[in-house]
């Protein structure tokens, strides 16, 4: 019986080809679109889990307050640790404390790589649960050793045995290899650790760490823990919170610091703080794609419910005919769900397909590394139950009424079967459908013009410097020390560098802050913070940043030394109405401290997130803490020329060491990326689900103009014009979509809104982008319906009104 019903099945479906295409292609995009998004989901909530202690491994984050508001941040003093040491042992397993992410160049014989790694503490494999593939877990215990990733190992000792062997670290440290483990996944924190040397060797050969050991005014440190098994985060953060106010009540009264544990789980989705509460993150993303790929899916059901449904209407004699004959109602049942479990089937086997050919590229759109889950029980057991429901969603309407028709009436035209075609309320659930459809594809074209708009509106935000041209070059600790005039020297005089500088930040970001500082006219309770950079006399030049009051630093005044530039900002944050010979001293008991002379002020130069407000900075004179080199390459030569030859004197003066370089405007381009990802992907999706739509209204316009041969012919016959039919057939759509439109705007302007208020510097909401949205769905929609219309209108109303 099943067999027939799927041979009957089949027939209707090549019968009716032009139906079937849509029908088929229709749900196996929408099946593609929410496959795709649903592994996207699915691995951005898996984030960190390759560690098999997620659940308990935590980051401790600080917070204070600051002129009234609370600010929360991941970086802790490094006392914290002795402390969680000797006294909250028990409510720890281990207690990590790391470095930031850093640039390292590993060389072993002629082999030489720059990697990322970490310094971290001994039980950071443990807590990590890494994947050791040689070697052991306390690898780290040894002062001079270090741990590879199996690609930074094959990368030096190729199939050699790396366990024994002594590399050189930045040219100077002679490190053992203690471990191997392999490479961390990429939808990880830690994915970029390719490298863990020991926290005492950095502490040891950094005199700033030694002398942070007591010191809790120096939150400069990143600090991880695994809880112990009895416990939970809310309860050890309970009994750590006041840790460091209960070292100095009188010192931190005002401030009032907490400490608290950001569980792993939490890193990625949600480390958003606002006045001191977790506000969300890139969880509110996870969702927006989430909703988006159920309403993809939504639409491509509509579609397929509702010619389903029309269709079904043209087989009520069918019906008559066969219960005529003696077909039982639940044979009816089975033979309209056969057909509907045989569409939906076609669809998931075409939307896998799709998926499969689609996949490197939406990983690439997407910077993702996703693998289609092929022995993944719960993704063919969702899927499974996507394909039942569906089937008997959009096949049980027919099924269910049509079987209930009586044969004598239907096949004489009369009592429920004419109801069912003629009827006022007929077309009422369809027409619901489709201005459902409508609102979600309208909603996501709004959606991401408003998301493009602000990612344009952002990057025509002023910078305060120039871009073009200009290279930074990281510097290897040690191997520069001494060397800067040398260097700029032979770049200056080789014409490929025009303007040269020093720094201790990278121009797209701040690595350092300090505060603690007085200066004439500074509000008793005011707790300043500024970025604070370490710059060489030409650093305002080789950036091109513009001077607004006072000089730039310059060899030709000794006294720079203790000389600062002030950015627009801070002299605003600072309250100074005349800044240029402002000093700012220390904050200490002794007074003690040479004092810092402001000598001039810039503009406001953007150096974290293109989105927020500019902090308020500092440039003291370099005293011998650069980490960077700005160059200003010659605008009047090629700029490949150029670095070959800033190559070629690097490597002349450094041989030792790998030639590294980064283009300003590529590190600030990649500012964006997030948002320009989610406005293409939303772009992408928008298009599809318009197109799901039209697909729709392209086959219940084929089906309305089916329905109504004799009456056009009626009408042609009577004098009616093509236009006059056209509008006729296309006006009962427009109407449908300008409904749907009118839901659009509230819908759409609420979510956006909300949206842009995780923005400080953002665009508005225009009248404008809602109307280009509306007018283009209805030209779209005329576009489409108009093929249907126009083709049934120019047909011969002879063959029109001929009998069956």
């Amino acid at each position: 019986m099943i067999r027939n019903y799927l041979k009957i099945a089949w027939r209707n479906l090549i019968r009716n080809i032009g139906y079937s295409a849509i029908n088929i292609g229709g749900l196996a995009i929408g099946m593609a679109v929410a496959v795709m998004i649903g592994l996207w989901v699915y691995d951005e909530l898996t984030y960190n889990h390759y560690h098999k202690n997620h659940d308990q491994i935590a980051q401790v984050w600080q917070s204070s307050v600051k002129n009234g508001e609370i600010k929360t941040r991941f970086t802790v003093p490094r006392p914290l640790e002795t402390a969680l040491r000797n006294e909250y042992a028990i409510n720890f397993k281990h207690i990590v404390m790391s470095s930031w992410t850093l640039d390292g160049v590993l060389s072993y014989g002629n082999r030489k790589v720059v990697k990322e790694g970490n310094y971290m503490q001994p039980d950071a494999p443990k807590m990590l649960s890494l994947d050791m593939l040689a070697g052991q877990k306390e690898g780290l215990r040894d002062l001079n050793s270090i741990m590879l990733a199996a690609s930074t190992a094959k990368g030096l000792f190729g199939s050699e045995n790396p366990i024994g062997r002594i590399i050189k670290f930045d040219n100077h440290y002679n490190l053992k290899v203690t471990g191997v483990y392999a490479d961390i996944p990429f939808s990880n924190s830690f994915n970029t650790t390719t490298f863990i040397i020991p926290w005492e060797h950095m502490v040891a050969n950094t005199p700033w760490i030694k002398e942070a050991a007591n010191s809790w005014g120096n939150n400069s440190f990143r600090l991880y823990v695994q809880i112990a098994d009895n416990t939970t985060m809310e309860q050890v953060t309970a009994k750590i919170k006041d840790i460091k106010l209960n070292v100095n009540r009188a010192e931190y009264a005002k401030n009032k610091p907490q400490f608290l544990l950001l569980p792993m789980n939490d890193w990625y989705l949600r480390s958003n703080f606002v006045n001191g509460l977790q506000t969300g993150g890139r969880i509110d993303t996870v969702w927006l794609f989430g909703s988006i790929g159920g309403f993809v899916l939504l639409l491509a059901c509509i579609n397929f419910m509702n010619l389903s449904t029309a269709r079904s209407q043209k087989r009520a004699k069918e019906v008559g005919v066969r219960k005529s004959v003696g077909s039982v109602r639940s044979q009816l049942i089975g033979q309209f769900l056969s057909e509907s479990f045989l569409v939906v089937a076609l669809a998931f086997l075409i939307a896998m397909t799709l998926v499969l050919i689609t996949m490197p590229a939406f990983n690439t759109l997407a910077n993702k590394q996703i693998a289609f889950p092929w022995m993944n029980v719960f993704f063919w057991g969702t899927t499974l139950i996507f394909i039942v429901s569906t089937a008997l969603l959009a096949g049980s309407y027919p099924a269910l009424y049509l079987s209930s028709f009586l044969p004598v009436q239907v096949l004489k035209g009369t009592g429920p079967s004419l109801r069912f075609r003629v009827g006022c309320f007929a077309a009422l659930p369809r027409q619901v459908l489709v201005v459902l459809q409508f609102t979600v594809s309208v909603s996501l074209i709004i959606g991401t013009i408003i998301v493009f708009r602000q990612v344009q509106h952002t990057k025509n935000r002023p910078v305060g410097y120039d871009r073009a041209g200009l290279v930074s070059i990281p510097l290897t600790e040690g191997e520069f020390d001494g060397k800067y005039e040398f260097i700029r020297n032979e770049l200056m005089g080789s014409g490929a560098v025009v303007a040269m500088s020093a720094t201790s930040n990278p121009t797209t970001d701040v690595a350092y802050g300090r505060g603690g500082f007085l200066w004439e006219g500074k509000p008793a309770d005011f707790r300043a913070s500024f970025a604070w950079i370490w710059v060489s006399p030409d650093y305002v030049k080789s950036l091109g940043m513009r001077i607004i009051a006072g000089r730039d630093f310059s060899p030709a005044f000794p006294s720079d030394s203790n000389a600062i530039l002030l950015n627009k900002t801070a002299v605003d944050y600072m309250g100074l109405k005349d800044p240029v010979g402002t000093l700012l001293r220390e904050d200490n008991k002794d007074n003690s401290g040479q004092p810092l002379r402001v000598i001039g002020v810039v503009d406001d130069m953007v150096m974290e997130s293109p989105y927020d407000p500019v902090q308020p900075s500092v440039y003291e004179f370099n005293k011998g803490s650069a980490r960077f080199y700005n160059l200003r390459l010659n605008p009047a030569q090629n700029a490949r020329e150029s670095i070959a030859t800033v190559e070629r004197i690097y490597k002349k003066n450094f041989p030792n060491l790998p030639f590294q370089y980064r283009f300003v405007d590529q590190e600030y381009a990649a500012k964006f990326s997030t948002e320009e990802r989610i406005g293409k992907l939303a772009g992408f999706f928008a298009s599809l689900a318009i197109f799901i739509s039209c697909l729709g209204l392209f086959g219940l316009s084929s089906f309305m103009a089916e329905q109504r041969t004799k009456e056009i012919g009626i009408r042609k016959v009577l004098g009616a014009s093509v236009a006059n039919l056209w509008q006729l057939l296309s006006k009962d759509f427009v109407v449908l979509v300008i409904v749907a439109c009118l839901f659009t705007i509230p819908i759409a302007y609420y979510f956006m809104n909300s949206w842009l208020q995780h923005y400080t510097y953002r665009v508005e909401l225009s009248w404008w982008i809602f109307a280009v949205a509306i007018f283009g769905a209805l030209f779209i929609t005329l576009l489409t319906v108009s093929f249907q219309a126009i083709k049934a209108a120019m047909l011969d109303p002879v063959k029109s009104l001929r009998s069956e």
